[in-house]
């Protein structure tokens, strides 16, 4: 290590350390290059993640993501939401999505049904 380690605190740092962990990336498993690599490389995750957090996306716009990925249409979710107008209300953000239709969605889609849980907005 040529310098102490320390936390960072904006990009023009973050930018050195990046360089830096691009030096040391053929670190042999191990050695102090290694260690400082793995040290460096948390460092990095904990400010990216405070200063550019991610946040879940809406669930309605990740319904139209996995509607898009699938070829799905409104017509083809008539089985999770009852009904063509239900399913045009919830896709217009018009009607919440119920505790049922979510777990629906998760079976359907195979995904956790934390995806669909998060707040958004909704004309109701």
């Amino acid at each position: 290590m040529n310098q102490a380690i320390r936390p960072i605190r904006n990009d023009d740092e973050l930018e050195k350390v990046l360089a830096r962990i691009s030096a040391l990336l053929d670190a042999a498993p191990g050695s102090a290059g290694a260690d400082e690599l793995e040290v460096l490389s948390l460092i990095v995750e904990a400010y990216e993640a405070k200063r550019y957090p991610v946040h879940p996306p809406d669930p309605i716009d990740m319904l139209l993501f996995l509607m898009d990925q699938h070829g799905l249409r409104a017509k083809d979710l008539e089985d999770v939401f009852g009904s063509s107008g239900r399913t045009s209300e919830i896709l217009a953000k018009q009607r919440p999505l119920t505790l049922a239709m979510i777990r629906k969605l998760s079976a359907k889609f195979r995904i956790p049904a934390d995806s669909f849980i998060a707040e958004y907005a909704c004309a109701s």
